[in-house]
């Protein structure tokens, strides 16, 4: 296992009132997608999303994120990888993100693939990214609150879109989210088009520890995702269960 490159935070962007992005002065070359497991000295090491070749973009959601998100210009981190396998290589793309979620997104947007972008969250200040993907894509949001865009959940925005005209449909956000647009994409026969990235606990990011082994397949994410096929997806425990830091199984409330 690869030690992490030292590398300084350049500059801090705040996205959003709750997402500020670091962007370092390395970059690395990598697959849209793809991860780093990030260390915050003294506290954690963390598998992040890269947002681009130069760039994470955090959520305060626990210790690390919070000390991640409390760092300046100047502060030092370490960067492991890239990790894991990222998102095809297709040219017409369907994203589809709530929150965070977009950041693996980001990228494919920057490349010129993605051809439109469904972006949800929970009310209009905490859509991230949206100027920069107005300006690169057909962008549609969703708010919770109806503050901004359809007034309701970004899955729903998937009735305004011929998904016949994407070589790929691309998914991140929140679990129920994921699942809902799952359920939707094998509705209509479109599932062997999709990929969604998956969110597990992550020990060692290189498949060796197993702490983010999926069932029934034993796939880690860390190592044969974080990005997986529709199918696979399918099959998997999305949707019914996850595990927490332990490994203890943790049963899945479907909302509603």
């Amino acid at each position: 296992m690869s030690e992490p490159v030292v590398v300084t935070v350049e500059q801090v962007i705040d996205e959003t009132p709750s997402i500020r992005t670091l962007r370092f002065d390395r970059a690395f070359a990598f697959v849209p997608g793809q991860f780093a497991m990030i260390w915050v000295p003294g506290v954690d090491e963390i598998p992040m999303a890269l947002s681009s070749d130069r760039s994470i973009s955090v959520q305060r959601v626990g210790d690390a994120t919070a000390a991640l998100c409390a760092l300046g210009a100047g502060s030092r981190i370490g960067v492991r990888g890239p990790l894991g396998r990222g998102f095809p290589t297709a040219k017409r793309i369907l994203a589809v993100a709530g929150g965070i979620g977009a950041a693996p997104l980001l990228p494919l947007a920057a490349d010129g693939r993605v051809v439109t972008f469904l972006l949800g969250a929970r009310t209009e200040s905490e859509l991230p990214f949206h100027e920069r993907l107005d300006r690169l894509t057909d962008l549609r949001v969703a708010t919770d609150d109806g503050s901004a865009g359809f007034h309701g959940f970004v899955p729903a925005l998937m009735e305004t879109v011929e998904l016949d005209d994407f070589e790929a449909i691309c998914v991140c956000g929140p679990e129920p989210m994921m699942l809902a647009v799952r359920d939707r994409l094998e509705s209509i026969g479109a599932l062997d088009r999709s990929f969604f990235s998956l969110h597990r606990h992550m020990k060692c990011g290189v498949g060796l520890c197993g702490s983010c082994a999926i069932d029934p397949d034993g796939l880690c994410v860390c190592r044969d995702g974080p990005v997986l096929p529709g199918p696979v997806v399918l099959r998997s425990e999305m949707g019914r269960h996850a595990r927490d830091a332990s490994g203890r199984r943790v049963r899945f409330h479907r909302p509603g």
